[in-house]
């Protein structure tokens, strides 16, 4: 029989299968997918990356939109570091303070948590940040739930919804041009990943309106300030609060172009206000 590459351009994990019922996994009810078959790894790889299909393969499928369930759980991460890495020329240093945050909104509870590292990038803590609020949907028992995903890190999102972490597996986790940072990471991520059939992403713009973003970036902060040099990161551990007012706000349309709608002082006022409050419940400064 002859060999088939299956070529997922758009579905749950883009990539490049070798048998019809993997393929089915990630395109099945996937609203929009994009996949074809094609005899060679090639001509598979030529239709990942855009390029003019080849002749003999077949003609793009598209399975038609089916409505989407509206999210179960909403997902805030966020990573930073406060480097030398952001000046031209710089590099991390290993005394510099870096951490990462998740904020994970159930409908009963909220679940929040943060950790810290010296001498990691921005970057790093972005994945880590994403690769933490994985684990702990994993250990709620949560991966079959509809999940989105809210971020401010463009490189985090594009790495896995415009086929870069594919790329990357299959050049053993290593970039076209060379090695790949936290390559580590991004094999933990790809392993979560194929156990969440239904997440979505979405972007929102860094320190602005969207307070699931705004509270990540200060427990994040929150870590960073109780860092001591000469002293290990303080240790991380989960904190739940029950029947929290969650902070979902209405999700963009689309993954690339979402932003912040402006709030009114007053709604800006009560977010912090609640956020200041799940801080405090959960044991935090507030800086007031």
């Amino acid at each position: 029989m002859a060999q088939k590459f299956y070529a997922v351009r758009v579905g749950r994990h883009p990539g490049i299968y070798r048998t019809w019922p993997e393929t089915q996994k990630q395109v099945s009810g996937f609203p929009g997918a994009q996949y074809k078959s094609f005899p060679t790894a090639d001509a598979a790889q030529a239709f990942m990356a855009g390029q003019a299909p080849a002749r003999q393969a077949k003609a793009t499928r598209t399975t038609p939109a089916a409505p989407q369930r509206p999210a179960e759980i909403t997902v805030y991460t966020d990573g930073g570091s406060r480097n030398t890495g952001n000046v031209a020329g710089g590099h991390v240093r290993d005394s510099d303070k870096a951490a990462w945050a998740y904020r994970i909104e159930l409908p009963e509870q909220v679940v929040t948590d943060s950790g810290g590292e010296w001498g990691a990038s921005n970057n790093r803590m972005e994945i880590m940040a994403f690769l933490r609020a994985l684990e702990a949907l994993k250990r709620l028992g949560k991966t079959q739930a509809t999940i989105q995903f809210v971020l401010d890190s463009r490189y985090v999102l594009n790495a896995i919804t415009q086929n870069w972490l594919a790329g990357w597996k299959r050049r053993g986790w290593k970039r076209s041009a060379g090695p790949l940072a936290n390559a580590e990471l991004w094999r933990d991520v790809d392993g979560l990943l194929a156990q969440f059939p239904q997440l979505t992403f979405n972007w929102t713009k860094g320190h602005a309106t969207n307070q699931g973003n705004v509270f990540v970036d200060h427990l994040l902060n929150t870590t960073m300030d109780q860092m001591q040099a000469g002293h290990a990161a303080p240790p991380h551990q989960p904190q739940t609060t029950a029947g929290a007012a969650p902070t979902r706000t209405a999700s963009p349309k689309t993954t690339q172009h979402a932003t912040a709608e402006p709030a009114s002082q007053a709604t800006i006022d009560r977010s912090v206000a609640a956020i200041r409050q799940i801080l405090r419940d959960a044991g935090l400064p507030d800086d007031q």
